[in-house]
């Protein structure tokens, strides 16, 4: 389990350098809402939005998860764990304003900054501009 990294795994890192090639910057690997024990890839401070890369086995991808052949009850229990904590982050980000983008290991990286960058330029034309 030491060999699984929490972050800058081969994914994220592609994710990033796409995103950061669109001219966006964000923070890595920050707590959108403080009181959340819930950490993003990317966050988005000014704009709200918290980005996901989720690894196909452990986040249950629909298309690529298979499951473990040992210790079975184990690992269904896990992944379930994981996609229920997964819904209910999406759910409790959303309740406090935030958009969330969720980003699989498999999808190409291009594509995925181009989500984000949708996201956030759509959260920018909804913030209210400077009063005054």
């Amino acid at each position: 389990m030491r060999g699984n990294r929490g972050r800058d795994t081969l994914p994220e890192m592609r994710i990033r350098r796409a995103v950061w090639s669109l001219g966006l910057r964000y923070r890595v690997g920050a707590r959108p809402v403080p009181s959340l024990r819930r950490t993003a890839d990317l966050v988005f401070t000014k704009a709200r939005v918290a980005v996901f890369v989720d690894g196909c086995y452990w986040h249950g991808c629909p298309e690529h998860y298979r499951p473990a052949r040992q210790n079975e009850a184990f690992w269904s229990a896990k992944i379930t764990g994981n996609r229920r904590r997964d819904d209910e982050t999406d759910t409790q980000l959303r309740a406090a304003g935030w958009t969330v983008v969720r980003i699989w290991e498999h999808e190409d990286a291009a594509a995925g900054a181009q989500r984000v960058r949708a996201a956030v330029l759509e959260a920018r034309t909804q913030q209210p501009g400077p009063s005054g």
